[in-house]
């Protein structure tokens, strides 16, 4: 085996599992996929140039940092707290072993549970602020997935041209 079918296994291995990081919280989505990209600049017919592998790293350092703070911020400005954060993440994770609708609808519910247990003397607040922790959510999930999607698209568009 030539290294650079191994390099192209593991790139492609690399890019899978960045796409599914979008999804499950244990995988740095959208690092593991530049990864893949990085890889693929060192497979010699590929030929991905420096400037992409840095403007994607960029991207995927930015997308990153936003996935941390999309449901942060949008819970605070919905008047969360950090227990509706942690609920959706909570959430996420067992709606993960659920299904595509759990992976939907868990991490939701996990927001309205941890913002009852925080204060549930207010039922309004407790609602919008559990629709925060997901709207952050569901941002920063499609964040990582378009990214992960474009660098799909770019380490595809080398190996065809």
């Amino acid at each position: 085996m030539t290294l650079d079918v191994v390099l192209l296994i593991l790139a492609v291995v690399c890019l899978a599992a960045g796409t599914l990081g979008t999804f499950v919280p244990v995988l740095p989505g959208a690092p593991l996929a530049w990864i893949g990209l990085l890889l693929g600049h060192w497979i010699s017919y590929m030929q991905i140039p420096v400037w992409v592998i840095v403007v994607c790293a960029i991207a995927a350092i930015v997308v990153s940092v936003l996935d941390n703070v999309l449901p942060a911020l949008m819970t605070n400005r919905a008047g969360g707290s950090k227990a509706g954060t942690w609920g959706c993440t909570i959430g996420l994770i067992a709606g993960f072993f659920i299904g595509p609708i759990g992976i939907i609808l868990c991490p939701f519910a996990g927001a309205l549970i941890g913002e009852l247990i925080n204060d549930s003397s207010d039922m309004q607040r407790v609602f919008k602020a559990a629709a925060g922790a997901f709207t952050g959510f569901l941002l920063g999930t499609g964040l990582k997935l378009a990214t992960a999607v474009a660098f799909i698209w770019v380490f595809v568009m080398y190996i065809i041209f």
